[in-house]
C-alpha cells in the first residue's frame, strides 16, 4: 500500500561516496559508542530489579512495591529519551552528527560512575531515590540524541544499497552492551549476598569509565557524516527549528515509525529487565546463571540483527519486518512455555528465541527503515523522535506491564504479556504495511 504523506517524498542523498577508510572507521565508531551507550543504560535496567529496590528504599518497604518504584524510575529514563532526541536531534540536524555524539556519550560516561559512587537510603535517605531519578532522566536525555547519531553516522558513510547493513552495525551495539552489563553484573552477582548489595553491584558502573574513554577517542577521530556535509555545501540545512518541520512534513512518515519500533522493543526490554528476576524467583535457575543466558542471547543477537539487515538490503525493508511480525506472532507462547518450563535448558532456549529470533527479525532493518523516512536536514530529528517515542511505548513501559498483566486475577500469567506483546506487533505490522518502501528507490539513486 501506498504511505500518504502531506508533502514531497523524502529525497536521497546525493553526497559524494566517502572513502573505504572513513566507512570502516564510522561503523566501527557507531559500534562501539553505541555500545557504551546502551551499556551503562541497559546496566541500570539489570539492576534495577536486582539491587535498587533494597537499597535506595525503605528495609519497611514491600519488596514488590519496591521493585515497581524501581520500574518507574527505569521507564522515567525512557520517557526523557525523547526530549533528548529532540534537543540533541535539533544540533545534529542544524551543525551536524560528530560533535553531538561526542556529548552524548560523555554524559553517560558521567552519569554511570555516578550511580556506582551513590550512598544508598540508609545513608541519605529519600534523597537516594530522588538523585537516582535525576541520573536515570540524564541518562535517558543522552540516549534519546545517541541512538539515531550513531545510526544515520553508520549508514550515511556507505553507499545507499548497503545502508540497512550499515545501520544495523550501530543497532547492535544495544545486545552488544547488553552483553557486557549483564556479563559483568553477572560476575559480580555471583558474589555472596552482602558483598554484592554492598560493592559488587557499583564496579559494573565505575568500569563505565575506561570503555567510555575509548569511545570518545573513536568518536573524535571519525568524519562528519557525507550526507550532511554535502547538504551544508549545498546551503540545504535549514536554520529553523527541526522538530516543527518533521511534524508538518512527515506526520503519518513518524507516526508509523514509532507504531513498528514499539513492539520488538518492548521484547528486548522484557528480556532484559523483567525476565531475569522472574526466572531468579521461581528458583530453577540461580541469578547468575540467568544473566548468564540473558549474556548468551544477546551475543547471538549482535549477528543476528546484522543478518536480518543484510536481508532487508536484498529483498526490502518491508517484507522484511512483516516477515518477523509474523515470527513474533508464531513464537511468542512457546517463548514464554519454554520460560515457565522448571527446566534450566528451557528457560536457556527462552532467551535464545526471544533475543535473536523474535526480537531481531522485526528490529533488523528499522535503521534504515526509520532513516529513509526523512531528508537528510531532517534525519536526525526525525528518527530521534520515531525511535524514542516507540521505545517509550514499547521498552519504557515493558517491565512495568509485564508486573501488573502478571497480577491480573484471571489466573493466565504470562499469556497476558503474550497476547499484549502480539497487540503492539500487529498494530507495528501494520504500520509497516502502510509504509513506502525505500530500498528500490535509495539504490537507484
Amino acid at each position: 500500500m501506498t504511505e500518504l504523506r502531506s508533502t514531497a517524498e523524502p529525497a536521497t542523498s546525493t553526497a559524494a561516496t566517502p572513502s573505504k577508510k572513513d566507512s570502516r572507521r564510522a561503523l566501527v565508531s557507531s559500534f562501539l559508542g553505541s555500545t557504551v551507550e546502551y551499556y551503562d543504560f541497559l546496566l541500570y535496567g539489570a539492576a534495577a530489579g536486582l539491587v535498587f529496590p533494597v537499597l535506595f528504599f525503605p528495609e519497611t518497604m514491600d519488596p514488590t512495591v519496591g521493585a515497581m518504584l524501581s520500574f518507574v524510575i527505569l521507564l522515567a529514563g525512557y520517557i526523557s529519551r525523547p526530549i533528548g532526541g529532540i534537543l540533541f536531534g535539533h544540533f545534529g540536524d542544524r551543525f551536524g552528527r560528530k560533535n553531538v555524539l561526542f556529548i552524548t556519550l560523555m554524559m553517560m560516561g558521567a552519569v554511570s560512575v555516578l550511580i556506582g559512587l551513590m550512598p544508598t537510603y540508609d545513608a541519605i535517605g529519600v534523597a537516594a531515590p530522588l538523585t537516582l531519578v535525576f541520573l536515570r532522566i540524564v541518562q535517558g536525555l543522552a540516549v534519546g540524541g545517541e541512538w539515531a547519531g550513531a545510526t544515520l553516522m553508520a549508514a550515511e558513510h556507505v553507499k545507499e544499497g548497503r545502508r540497512g547493513f550499515a545501520a544495523s552495525i550501530a543497532v547492535t551495539g544495544g545486545p552488544t552492551g547488553s552483553v557486557l552489563a549483564t556479563l559483568v553484573l553477572g560476575i559480580f552477582a555471583g558474589l555472596p549476598d552482602e558483598q554484592f548489595l554492598s560493592w559488587g553491584w557499583r564496579i559494573p558502573f565505575l568500569l563505565s569509565a575506561v570503555i567510555v574513554i575509548i569511545g570518545l577517542y573513536l568518536r573524535y577521530r571519525v568524519t562528519e557524516s557525507p550526507d550532511f556535509a554535502k547538504a551544508r555545501e549545498k546551503g540545504e540545512v535549514h536554520t529553523g527549528v527541526p522538530i516543527l518541520r518533521v511534524l508538518k512534513k512527515y506526520p503519518l512518515s513518524s507516526l508509523y515509525g514509532i507504531l513498528a519500533v514499539a513492539g520488538p522493543l518492548f521484547m528486548q526490554a522484557l528480556l532484559a529487565v523483567w525476565a531475569v528476576p522472574y526466572v531468579a524467583a521461581q528458583g530453577v535457575v540461580p541469578r547468575q546463571d540467568a544473566l548468564y543466558m540473558l549474556t548468551f542471547s544477546s551475543f547471538v543477537h549482535i549477528f543476528a540483527i546484522p543478518f536480518f539487515a543484510w536481508l532487508s538490503d536484498r529483498f526490502g525493508r518491508r517484507p522484511v519486518m512483516l516477515a518477523g511480525a509474523l515470527i513474533s506472532v508464531a513464537l511468542v507462547f512457546p517463548m514464554f512455555a519454554l520460560l515457565n518450563s522448571g527446566t534450566y535448558w528451557g528457560v536457556a532456549l527462552a532467551f535464545l528465541v526471544g533475543n535473536p529470533i523474535i526480537q531481531a527479525s522485526m528490529y533488523g532493518p528499522i535503521g534504515a527503515f526509520l532513516a529513509e523516512k526523512f531528508e537528510t536536514q531532517d534525519r536526525y530529528t526525525g528518527v530521534s523522535l520515531t525511535f524514542q517515542l516507540g521505545s517509550v511505548l514499547g521498552a519504557g513501559t515493558a517491565p512495568l506491564m509485564a508486573t501488573w498483566l502478571m497480577g491480573l486475577d484471571n489466573g493466565a500469567g504470562t499469556s497476558n504479556i503474550a497476547w499484549y506483546f502480539i497487540g503492539l506487533i500487529v498494530v507495528g505490522a501494520i504500520a509497516v504495511l502502510l509504509s513506502k518502501e525505500t530500498l528500490r528507490r535509495a539504490s537507484k539513486d
